[in-house]
């Protein structure tokens, strides 16, 4: 019957190391000649080699695993220094791999630093055959001795430090770029893994470490922009970037190439880089590109989130700190805000930022600061997105707004009508345009949930049901605008204001003017509408009037009338093209789709 390899191996090693009793009774005082010690290597090394000539070859590696179980079960100093010294003539004489001997050490179960002459004997014969490994396998060993170095304590006795400096050795003969063991690239690349900037070495390392990646620094700003942290892009509507802009969507960090030193500045987040080119016009291709944000994915981004919110948090604080605030006239933060509106339809329209966590985070950064000039803008904004998208989403998804209201419409008597000559007026009934728009989902999706006017915004209501009783509508204020931004979701409702703008701009077909040309006529409607009109209306709003041209065009194309369109039409049709929230929600395909 064939003997199994422990029982096999154990008779090879136990022949080896066995003493006779008086040997053991008087340990200190028996002592082999350096001959007899050769002639024991020898013996044991020719046995074994005799053995492992009969052992397949995938078996060599438990052989291995059970020859240093079994020398580390020994509690004699003097059998393990022998036993590793056969070790290391096997791994000299190309027996055994030396990274296969180096990788059974190191991952012993029985391998731990307390026991301090073990340790040091290992390590010992670890620097001695390390020498035989292949680069990439004396990668893998540093990063499994820094590992082992990390399970020591900081605190140990004073007597021991002496042992536990052999894994030390063993670590600064990897370093040593003269010993040729590693790329030195490699080395610090496993050492940044375990010890990211700002983190301090293991002690008993001391300056080693910290010695060797420093020396890495020079070419850490040889591979970097020198005060790139300061830099700020030119902005514009190409989309085109560079790849020193681009950040990581998740820390906002930059992307740095390999694990190198670089300054501590640049593993910081770039919160302010992403701010300054939120705040630019015609940004928002670029913001995609530096985040890696595909249109094609739907994919939140919450660092993108929150310096949304924060900008419009700092739109607040300008409104309050304005010297000559005038909520008809908006002050010097309108253009701030018609910004922010473009910026936020874009990114919520696409779904890299989430409404109803954005409304919820502005509840919670506005609460208790009593922010209250700006909330029209605000509203004016949120607006923007509720009256575009509400009928496509659950209504759970906008209520959050109403936690808004109640946090910056404190008001307990109702808030008076304003003068709805000036444009402005519109964005002080934006509130009640989204209760209506609200209120209108609840009743399609037949609710359970009641929302009722809230008191202060009654006289709002009341003034635009009122209008919309009203069949004759003036272009002399803004009151189209209202009940269009109040409407827009309501069909029975919307057609009376939009026809009227429709009408303004086509013409009743009774006047025809002469346009230049031969025997070209026109409608004779000459007068398009006003820029502060168009400003006027919520994007869904201006959405409509274009399909309502572009309806009025694809009818006149069928039909092959000689009769030109309206110049008011095309110049308001021009004028409705330049807003950038329109071609957000795909006005270029729309075109294409009739052009």
């Amino acid at each position: 019957m064939a003997l199994s390899m422990e029982t096999q191996l154990q008779s090879i090693f136990e022949d080896v190391v066995k003493t006779e009793l008086i040997e053991e009774a008087f340990a200190g005082m028996f002592m082999d000649t350096p001959e007899d010690e050769r002639t024991k290597l020898i013996s044991c090394l020719g046995a074994f080699r005799q053995y492992m000539g009969t052992l397949p070859q995938d078996s060599h590696e438990k052989c291995v695993q059970w020859i240093v179980g079994f020398i580390h079960s020994q509690h004699s100093p003097k059998r393990i220094s022998f036993l590793y010294d056969c070790l290391a003539m096997a791994v000299e004489t190309s027996l055994l791999p030396p990274r296969m001997v180096c990788v059974a050490l190191i991952t012993s179960k029985s391998f731990q630093w307390e026991k301090t002459q073990l340790w040091a004997l290992t390590f010992k014969l670890i620097h001695k055959i390390i020498g035989g490994v292949d680069y990439k396998g004396v990668r893998d060993l540093l990063k499994a001795v820094l590992d082992k170095i990390q399970s020591i304590p900081t605190t140990v006795s004073s007597a021991i430090v002496q042992q536990l400096l052999a894994a030390r050795e063993v670590v600064e003969y990897i370093l040593d770029r003269n010993a040729c063991l590693l790329p030195a690239y490699f080395a610090v690349t496993e050492i940044r893994k375990l010890y990211p900037e700002g983190q301090l070495s293991h002690w008993l390392l001391g300056s080693l470490i910290s010695d060797f990646v420093d020396s890495f620094r020079p070419t850490a700003r040889i591979n970097s922009i020198c005060g790139r942290c300061s830099l700020l892009p030119v902005v514009n509507n190409s989309g085109a970037i560079c790849n020193s802009w681009k950040l990581d969507p998740t820390t906002l960090r930059f992307h740095l190439r390999g694990m190198l030193p670089y300054d501590k500045d640049l593993f910081e987040p770039q919160t302010g880089l992403l701010r300054y080119v939120l705040e630019q016009p015609y940004s928002r291709e670029m913001v995609c590109n530096m985040l890696g944000l595909n249109k094609q994915q739907k994919q939140r981004c919450p660092v993108l989130e929150e310096q949304l919110v924060d900008l419009v948090v700092y739109a607040m604080e300008r409104s309050e700190t304005e010297e000559h605030f005038d909520a008809d006239v908006g002050g010097t933060s309108q253009l701030l805000w018609q910004h922010l509106s473009s910026q936020l339809i874009f990114f919520v329209l696409f779904q890299f930022a989430g409404f109803p966590h954005m409304v919820l985070s502005l509840h919670q950064k506005l609460a208790g600061r009593g922010l209250i000039k700006g909330r029209d803008h605000l509203m004016w904004v949120l607006l923007q997105f509720i009256s575009g998208s509400i009928q496509k989403n659950a209504l759970a998804d906008f209520l959050p707004v109403m936690k808004l209201f109640d946090l910056l419409y404190p008001e307990k008597e109702c808030i008076q009508v304003p003068d709805i000559n000036k444009p402005q007026s519109t964005h002080s009934f934006a509130m009640t345009c989204i209760w209506i728009h609200l209120n209108r989902k609840a009743q399609n999706d037949n609710s359970k949930l009641q929302i009722p006017i809230p008191h202060s915004l009654k006289l709002h209501h009341e003034f635009l049901q009122q209008s919309l009783r009203n069949k004759s509508l003036g272009m002399s204020d803004y009151k189209i605008a209202l009940l269009c931004n109040a409407y827009s979701t309501n069909s029975e409702c919307f057609t009376l204001p939009m026809g009227v703008l429709v009408e303004t701009i086509y013409g009743n077909g009774s006047v025809r003017i002469n346009l230049p040309g031969t025997s070209c006529t026109a409608s004779g409607s000459i007068t398009p509408l006003p820029m502060n009109l168009l400003d006027s209306l919520t994007v869904h709003a201006k959405m409509s009037l274009i399909h309502s041209i572009a309806t009025r065009v694809i009818k006149l194309a069928h039909t092959k009338s000689s009769l030109a369109l309206a110049p008011a039409l095309v110049e308001t049709y021009s004028r409705l093209l330049v807003y950038m929230e329109i071609e957000s929600l795909g006005i270029k395909g729309f075109i294409s789709g009739f052009i």
